[in-house]
């Protein structure tokens, strides 16, 4: 069964993250009509029972729509009915919800899925409509936050989560962050990473490079861009690197692409 594909996003007031997500959602497509195309080939490659057989294949455009959680015109199950109305209108039956969210907190294990439940009351049988896994799920993100850690010359690394304050939420973060060999800190609670990056002075390092675990640039890279500024006149003497959130490319489009599976 075709699929139809719905990427939810936290939502800000920034255009960046909305921008960046927009991208990502057309570099899905680009690979979604890669995939379409191979097996469609397939298809036309397949010998026919018969020389007077005609076989017409008919490769169907792919859909893939965006949405946010929160600081929308409109509340998420709204949106996700208004994707669903028209996924129904051009030919799908199936919706697979992909959270680009990197931790399994509040809005990835409680909010996402009532939403999802509110919608799926108004399509019955008409519309099939799955919640895929979370984004910072899939294993290969670590080899995405490697590549990073490979441009710069740091000793020592700090892994820069938002943080989730429920229980178990960041322990993700931290074998994450144990993968890659490095510290973790968080935006919305402790540690922060000026606490780890003062512990890491302490034990003698001067080249110390900060990961934001992001999706996109933002105000709270932003301001992590500040804070590193402000440290880094603290420390005359030390290097600071600052490393770039994740980003809207092929290798992301790849990952959501398998997590669809």
């Amino acid at each position: 069964m075709l699929s139809a594909y719905l990427l939810v996003t936290h939502g800000s007031r920034d255009p960046r993250p909305q921008a960046g997500v927009e991208q990502l959602a057309q570099l899905l497509c680009q690979k979604l009509r890669g995939e379409m195309l191979t097996k469609t080939q397939e298809l036309t490659d397949t010998p026919t029972l018969t020389n007077s057989s005609v076989s017409v294949v008919t490769v169907r455009e792919p859909l893939v729509g965006t949405a946010c959680l929160e600081l929308a015109p409109l509340p998420l199950h709204e949106q996700i009915q208004q994707f669903g109305k028209y996924a129904i209108s051009v030919g799908f039956q199936h919706i697979q919800i992909v959270p680009l969210f990197l931790l399994p907190g509040v809005h990835v294990m409680e909010d996402i899925p009532a939403e999802v439940t509110k919608a799926r009351e108004n399509f019955g049988s008409d519309l099939t409509i799955e919640v895929r896994p979370y984004l910072g799920f899939h294993p290969q993100i670590s080899q995405l936050l490697t590549a990073k850690l490979n441009s710069f010359a740091a000793e020592a690394w700090i892994l820069l989560s938002h943080g989730s304050r429920r229980s178990g939420g960041n322990y993700p973060v931290e074998a994450l962050a144990n993968q890659i060999g490095a510290l973790t800190a968080y935006w919305s609670v402790p540690p922060s990473w000026e606490t780890q990056a003062k512990s890491l002075l302490i034990n003698g390092k001067r080249r110390i490079g900060i990961l934001p675990y992001f999706l996109f640039s933002g105000g709270i890279t932003d301001a992590i861009a500040q804070s590193v500024k402000q440290i880094k006149q603290e420390y005359p003497a030390v290097k600071f690197y600052l490393a770039k959130p994740l980003g809207a490319n092929s290798e992301l489009a790849e990952i959501i692409w398998d997590l669809t599976k």
